[in-house]
């Protein structure tokens, strides 16, 4: 066990806490220092108010708040792709929980007055127990609420770091050297050809984004397709993207909750990205909704993030507090059973984190290439946020600890009959 004198640096707190040591460079405001002194990356950490962050919630939050606030800095990766030193962390940075005489001695020597918890950045949400004001959980005041908090940054943001096809969900890459634009056209093919899509068609597309699948559809298949979105911004911007186009006869996105639709007898559904929204307790009501607004054969295609596995556990304090209130993952055998409950017949799956990683990587470079821009518009402190986001995102579909599942399930009609070919018919 770790023996430590009276007074302890801040680089030796540090060093206790992960005994196999730093991949990075540390050093801190008292003169310490710890890590390899040679590495590119430097981590310092410049104030006491960034010392009380991350003493007061410790973890991904306190280091978060503190980087954000600026307190603690970071060189030799660009804030807006600091995707090597996610990856560095996830590779080498083993936490040891300190024992309780440990801890005592460290704040001892660190001083008490850092336990005042200074207040948080403004881009952070509330705790989860401050938001039952605001209803609860996943009510729709709530999931709207959480929506605005994401999705409603700034359309123009959005366009610099999505480019042209403003699509905030994994893209699919024919090809390793494919360009965002085309992987992300891929996807929405992808998912039309899952469906079968067929002029005159009529599609629901719930979580519909910036309307990139309604106009996809419209557009390539000819489709009569309706997207909806707790988003106001994603609406106005969607309704401008449907009218410039000239598809207003063929499309149309609602600034609604998808639990509010009234139309019923769609050919086919998709949802993109909204499962993560939706909750894993809601999940029968919602497989259930969807079932109800379905032809008898027709399909529904669900592509959302997940687990590696079907044990529940509450997201992470970064994630939770500055990017996806509320949001829940699961694994893609809870998913399956939960439409196969709802009375879904499901007839293929796949994984898709590979493409959902490239996605990422593509996102990071927009915002390094327009990180003025960004800044400009939303702020350094949320510009960071960003950059840290998809960074961290990006390590985690490359070392499996996030998945992206497509589910796609057909409503068999009275008699069983899924109306499904013998063979899939999409292709790759």
């Amino acid at each position: 066990m770790t023996t430590l004198a009276t007074q302890v640096s801040i680089a030796e707190a540090l060093t206790t806490v992960i005994p196999d040591g730093l991949p990075f460079r540390f050093t801190a405001y008292d003169g310490s220092s710890a890590g390899p002194e040679d590495s590119q990356i430097h981590m310092h950490l410049a104030t006491e108010r960034g010392l009380s962050y991350i003493l007061t919630a410790p973890g991904d939050l306190g280091m978060v708040r503190a980087y954000v606030m600026g307190d603690l800095e970071i060189t030799g990766v660009h804030p807006g792709n600091p995707y090597e030193l996610m990856r560095m962390i996830l590779d080498s940075f083993h936490f040891q929980r300190p024992s309780a005489a440990e801890a005592l001695r460290i704040v001892r020597s660190l001083g008490w007055s850092h336990l005042k918890p200074p207040p948080p950045p403004p881009q952070e949400h509330l705790p989860k127990w401050r938001r039952t004001f605001e209803g609860l959980r996943h009510s729709k005041a709530r999931d709207k609420s959480a929506i605005h908090h994401h999705y409603d940054v700034s359309n123009t943001f959005y366009e610099w770091v999505l480019g042209p096809s403003m699509t905030y969900t994994c893209a699919v890459y024919p090809t390793p050297d494919a360009t965002l634009e085309e992987a992300q056209y891929e996807k929405y093919d992808l998912v039309a050809r899952k469906l079968d899509l067929k002029p005159g068609m009529r599609l629901l597309d719930v979580g519909c984004g910036w309307g990139g699948m309604v106009r996809h559809a419209a557009r390539e298949y000819g489709v009569q397709a309706l997207g909806v979105t707790l988003s106001a911004a994603q609406a106005e911007w969607a309704a401008q993207a449907i009218k410039r186009e000239g598809l207003e006869d063929r499309a149309e996105v609602r600034y609604l909750d998808y639990r509010d639709v009234p139309e019923r007898d769609f050919d086919v559904i998709s949802s993109i990205g909204l499962t993560e929204h939706i909750g894993v307790r809601n999940y029968p009501s919602y497989f259930g909704f969807l079932l109800d607004r379905l032809k008898p054969g027709g399909r529904l295609l669900n592509h959302c993030i997940t687990r590696p596995d079907n044990h529940f556990r509450h997201t992470g304090a970064f994630i939770d507090r500055y990017i996806f209130p509320d949001g829940e993952l699961i694994g893609s055998g809870r998913i399956i059973a939960e439409a196969q409950d709802a009375g879904f017949e499901v007839r293929h799956e796949e994984n898709l984190r590979e493409h959902y990683a490239l996605t990422l990587a593509a996102w990071n470079d927009n915002l390094v290439a327009h990180w003025d821009e960004a800044v400009a518009e939303v702020g350094p402190a949320t510009a960071k946020i960003w950059g840290l986001y998809l960074a961290a995102s990006r390590a985690g579909f490359e070392h499996n600890t996030i998945q992206l599942h497509q589910v796609l399930a057909v409503k068999p009609d009275a008699r069983g009959n899924s109306h499904f070919p013998l063979r899939p018919t999409w292709g790759s």
